[in-house]
């Protein structure tokens, strides 16, 4: 009688224990398989600033975007994708953009500034040689892409035209 008593508890547990593995390996498997999906789902909006003055600037949307690229090759994927998309205008696609800063992340608070905000510039402008997730953009990230010259120019004077 004894051993029936504890054989349905060493089934019982032996089957949880399988059960509790099966379940681990297949958390893991979706996992890997979430994290793909999330890669494949993350968007992120570049804000091309033509003119700091005139308030000139154009949104593009990125759908699927790596977070795990450098900063570098997303820099040169928007160069690409921009100079190809037609809903571009063409002082957007011609002009020399060298530097991202982010602007705006999902379920953050925005600036008051209708272009870019011009604080923070340690903080939020992105660093040559890190990955967009080190970088700290994430899902819904929404990007400026500019010249720096220009932006150091308007920094020092920030006069609008209008």
């Amino acid at each position: 009688m004894d051993d029936r008593a504890v054989s349905p508890a060493v089934a019982s547990s032996s089957s949880s224990s399988s059960a509790a593995a099966s379940s681990a390996a297949a958390a893991a498997a979706s996992s890997s398989s979430s994290s793909a999906a999330a890669a494949a789902e993350t968007v992120v909006t570049v804000r091309l600033i033509r003119s700091f003055e005139h308030r000139n600037f154009r949104p593009v949307v990125f759908r699927g975007v790596s977070l795990d690229q450098t900063l570098q090759d997303f820099m040169q994927l928007v160069r690409d994708e921009i100079a190809r998309r037609p809903g571009v205008l063409l002082p957007f696609r011609t002009y020399t953009y060298d530097t991202m800063k982010i602007i705006h992340q999902a379920h953050g608070a925005k600036t008051n500034e209708l272009v870019m905000n011009l604080e923070n510039d340690e903080d939020l402008i992105l660093q040559d040689g890190q990955t967009l997730r080190a970088a700290g953009v994430a899902n819904e990230t929404e990007v400026a892409f500019f010249r720096e010259e220009d932006y150091t120019l308007f920094k020092a004077n920030p006069k609008t035209a209008w």
